[in-house]
């Protein structure tokens, strides 16, 4: 099934994505997408609705260096562990929406990734039961303000303005993630290309190890790592990451006003 939320003419819904092309379709579901959704009997074209970010989540928790190649060219060894930090909800945008430049940096980079989204309150997960609390997968765009970041020495501020976490189109929740191409696109001209079978850390191990620390609620984002090619966006350009088995998410790029 595919997942999302709309802005539709009746107002914002969570809805069920069928079909392809010209043909989508979003049948609106009643309260929220957790357990076994129900329907309230509304639809409506895809074209006629507007894609809102797929989730409400309480909170982004974010993997650094997690594919060995990102590793490298951000200068250091790959980590033995999972390295985990916070984009704050706020940062959330849906597909299309603008990622605003903030006038404070000189360099904002994409980063494309896989993000996990979570099904069910949990804590103390193992890695052989991780699958029983997953939602399903969306595409994410980790974006960074790269000068502030090794200016702070830390990331919250690099990483946490509006608009720097943009997700969607829609959760995908039939998926094998172990294995899917990631493709991150500038004006139509490839810049990030790997697999998710290169992630360092796996999606259970993944799991596992965030909920040693922290509680997570149903509709939490886990951002899973970009891999390597991370690179400056400009105003006025356009940022595409498509993961295969779920979709592509489009944004374009502005200054802020």
């Amino acid at each position: 099934m595919r997942l999302g939320r709309v802005a539709s003419p009746d107002g914002v819904a969570f809805v069920s994505v069928e079909g392809d092309g010209d043909a989508t379709v979003v049948r609106e579901i009643a309260e929220h997408p957790f357990g076994t959704p129900t329907f309230t009997g509304r639809s409506w074209p895809l074209a006629d609705v507007r894609l809102l970010a797929p989730i409400l989540a309480s909170k982004v928790i974010c993997i650094g260096k997690n594919y060995a190649a990102h590793a490298e060219e951000m200068g250091g060894p790959a980590p033995a562990d999972p390295v985990i930090f916070m984009k704050p909800n706020t940062s959330i945008v849906g597909p299309n929406a603008p990622i605003i430049l903030p006038p404070s940096s000189s360099q904002v980079d994409y980063e494309g990734e896989l993000a996990i989204v979570i099904g069910r309150p949990c804590k103390d997960v193992p890695a052989a039961k991780a699958h029983e609390v997953i939602l399903g997968y969306t595409v994410a765009n980790d974006v960074t303000a790269r000068d502030q970041q090794r200016h702070d020495g830390q990331w919250t501020r690099s990483k946490g303005y509006d608009t720097f976490c943009p997700l969607g189109p829609w959760i995908e929740t039939s998926l094998d993630p172990s294995d899917l191409e990631i493709v991150t696109e500038l004006d139509g001209q490839i810049r990030q290309r790997s697999r998710t079978s290169l992630l360092l850390h796996d999606i259970p191990k993944l799991i596992e190890w965030v909920t040693t620390v922290m509680t997570l609620l149903p509709g939490d984002v886990i951002l899973t790592g970009t891999p390597e090619g991370i690179g400056p966006m400009q105003a006025g350009q356009n940022l595409s990451v498509t993961i295969e088995g779920i979709g592509t998410l489009t944004n374009p790029v502005a200054a802020k006003r």
